[in-house]
């Protein structure tokens, strides 16, 4: 006898993944067995929308991480959009509960100009 969910996946954790590390995994994924119908979905979009590679985006995220107000949620969001003025930070925020000064969202875009 087979019972439902015999081989259903367990949720070990979650967490946000920025789209180069998410492109990282489906890749590595990709080469192991073929992807199923919303792994090639995301890859595809991945491939058309991922600006940067892993390492990149992990250099992106330790200098964006010297503004303090950031967290993990806000860098991933900062690394998938790659924001160029104040306004698309302002923007991108929108939702979150974050207060950041004229000098922060300053800072933040310079930094992120540096990886574009």
């Amino acid at each position: 006898s087979h019972k439902v969910g015999d081989n259903a996946m367990k949720v070990l954790k979650e967490e946000s993944v920025a789209y180069p590390k998410a492109k990282a995994i489906l890749e590595a994924r990709e080469k192991q067995k073929e992807l199923g119908y919303e792994q090639k979905s995301s890859m595809e979009h991945l491939r058309e929308f991922c600006k940067l590679d892993e390492k990149t985006s992990e250099e992106l995220a330790k200098e964006l991480a010297s503004v303090e107000k950031l967290r993990d949620v806000l860098i991933v969001k900062i690394i998938n959009t790659l924001p160029k003025t104040k306004d698309e930070l302002k923007m991108l925020f929108q939702k979150d509960r974050i207060d950041l000064s004229e000098e922060e969202s300053e800072k933040i875009v310079q930094i992120v100009a540096k990886f574009l």
